[in-house]
């Protein structure tokens, strides 16, 4: 097995209002292991992903075993978390919190289609942690910072498409284009998401 199939993709930093927009899943060969991917609308992919926020509410909404569903808000929106049997730690964290908590979790992507055709996407956790409200602090500030890189890499593909200039830096940018093809939200809209995250952090300070 090779060194690359052995290291774990790395967990991208995404606000729960981008995140809950990712609707549309992929993988970039057809081995049947090869990763699934969620596509960013800000032009990424992101295989797993990681997150900090409140944990509002957990609830057993399996039938024949144990199959926990968690809540958790940050200041754009909330994630949905689902963990069973195949995750028991992550399960047994959703079992034993008390609502309302910081916690900070990885996991990956899940989308699923509703009879209607909605698509739905929730995170099945691989690690959950109860942390403190300084580490979220910092989350959402990181986060912000990712975000608005991408925001700006994906704005400046777009600005080379419309008008090329010769000899141009901007690099080709494949999750982009697809993101571009795949999705309609305006890119900037994660630019006044981030806004908004970051004044959330100035409220509780300034209320504090």
């Amino acid at each position: 097995m090779s060194q690359t199939q052995l290291t774990r993709e790395v967990a991208k930093r995404v606000f729960a209002s981008e995140f809950n927009d990712s609707t549309y899943a992929f993988k970039e060969s057809d081995d049947e292991r090869a990763p699934n991917y969620a596509l960013l609308p800000t032009g990424d992919r992101a295989n797993r992903v990681f997150f900090v926020g409140t944990l509002t509410e957990t609830e057993d909404v399996g039938d024949e075993s144990e199959y926990w569903r968690g809540r958790v808000v940050d200041p754009t929106g909330t994630f949905f978390v689902y963990a069973g049997q195949y995750q028991p730690e992550a399960a047994a964290a959703l079992r034993d919190a008390e609502p309302p908590a910081y916690v900070a979790i990885v996991g990956k992507p899940r989308t699923y289609e509703t009879d209607d055709g909605t698509v739905n996407v929730s995170v099945r956790p691989e690690s959950i942690a109860v942390v403190d409200e300084a580490t979220r602090d910092r989350w959402v500030v990181e986060t912000a910072e990712r975000t608005i890189d991408r925001v700006e890499a994906f704005q400046a593909w777009e600005a080379e498409q419309e008008a090329p200039e010769s000899g141009s830096t901007v690099p080709t940018n494949e999750y982009a284009q697809m993101a571009r093809e795949q999705y309609d939200s305006p890119v900037e809209n994660y630019r006044r998401d981030v806004i908004q995250a970051l004044e959330s952090l100035e409220d509780l300070e300034a209320s504090a």
